[in-house]
């Protein structure tokens, strides 16, 4: 069972918070705050691709979809209509709820390949909806005049101010998470992914426990969406495409999908390698991100997270 310990936490919290102070002062890498924006709004979706793929054993390759359906909702009703964007972020995530719980229900009760090919043809059927229905989403042009996030009157109009936003929700969600893992549905989870035929004899209620945790991904997912869309102020359909789910895939691949650590140093790194060390490779990015799941899948088939263990084998033998 994962325990997480208090000096991690504090001292993971203390990098966050201290991380935009550091870089404010080292000019060549004062940018990488504004990354660490992204890479917060991406370690929601891995936290709950973690959950549901390496606690549940759920394949999942099309949650850019929810990822896209939580900022064209809020897209859509803040642009079009000038509703809060508080209350608006909080209806993508109803929306994203009951459409997994539509698509989760029968495609959960599938498994290894076939899920897989139920949720990549949910993401592409979004994908397309998002291109064509110009009239609500601009089609492959995007929306603009998406507005900004403030609270009782406090604007988040810097880089600064909606980095501790962003990171703030993820320190929520990845507390949530863990006390998920560590209670009596992390059990579940765990005893579902490693037999649904004992699990189902111990009492477990399977179908409902993947929904569940197939719901809540998306949630998160759709969270994620909604923040990305009020920093950029604007979005388009290239964002929520297929390579974005594979990429999500190799986030918690690297990290270690079976750690929720994993989920958040996962999609760190691959952040920076998208928005910053793998620049100048442009079109052959992906042929990189393939030669990264292919080594982390032979060497080190935990993630990242596994390489102490690795490392205290080699000193015991």
């Amino acid at each position: 069972m994962l325990r997480i310990g208090k000096i991690p936490i504090a001292v993971f919290a203390l990098f966050i918070i201290a991380f935009p102070w550091v870089t404010h002062e080292i000019p060549s890498i004062e940018h990488y705050t504004d990354i660490m924006i992204f890479a917060g709004i991406y370690c929601l979706i891995t936290m709950g691709l973690s959950l549901l793929m390496g606690y549940t054993g759920q394949i999942s390759i099309g949650h850019a979809a929810f990822y896209g359906i939580g900022a064209y909702t809020s897209a859509i009703l803040t642009a079009q209509y000038g509703l809060n964007p508080w209350p608006c972020i909080i209806v993508g995530m109803a929306i994203s709820a009951v459409i997994a719980v539509l698509v989760g229900a029968p495609s959960l009760k599938l498994k290894g390949h076939y899920l897989a090919m139920a949720t990549l043809a949910f993401g592409i059927i979004v994908y397309i909806i998002f291109n064509e229905e110009a009239a609500w989403t601009g089609g492959p042009d995007g929306m603009t005049g998406i507005p900004g996030l403030s609270l009782f009157g406090f604007e988040f109009d810097s880089v600064k101010k909606y980095y501790y936003l962003v990171w703030i929700f993820v320190f929520a969600a990845f507390i949530f998470t863990v006390n998920i893992i560590q209670s009596g549905i992390g059990r579940a989870l765990r005893a579902i992914h490693v037999s649904e035929p004992a699990a189902s004899a111990m009492g477990v209620d399977i179908s409902r426990f993947k929904i569940l945790v197939f719901v809540y991904s998306a949630v998160l997912a759709s969270l994620a969406g909604s923040l990305y869309a009020h920093y950029l102020n604007f979005i388009n359909p290239s964002t929520f495409d297929l390579f974005f789910s594979i990429k999500l895939l190799i986030m918690i691949a690297l990290g270690g999908m079976y750690n929720i650590w994993g989920a958040i140093i996962g999609a760190g790194l691959i952040t920076f390698l998208s928005y910053e060390w793998l620049y100048y490779f442009q079109e052959y990015e992906v042929i990189v991100y393939g030669a990264i799941l292919l080594l982390v899948t032979i060497f080190f088939p935990k993630g990242l997270v596994g390489v102490p263990g690795i490392v205290k084998g080699w000193f015991r033998e």
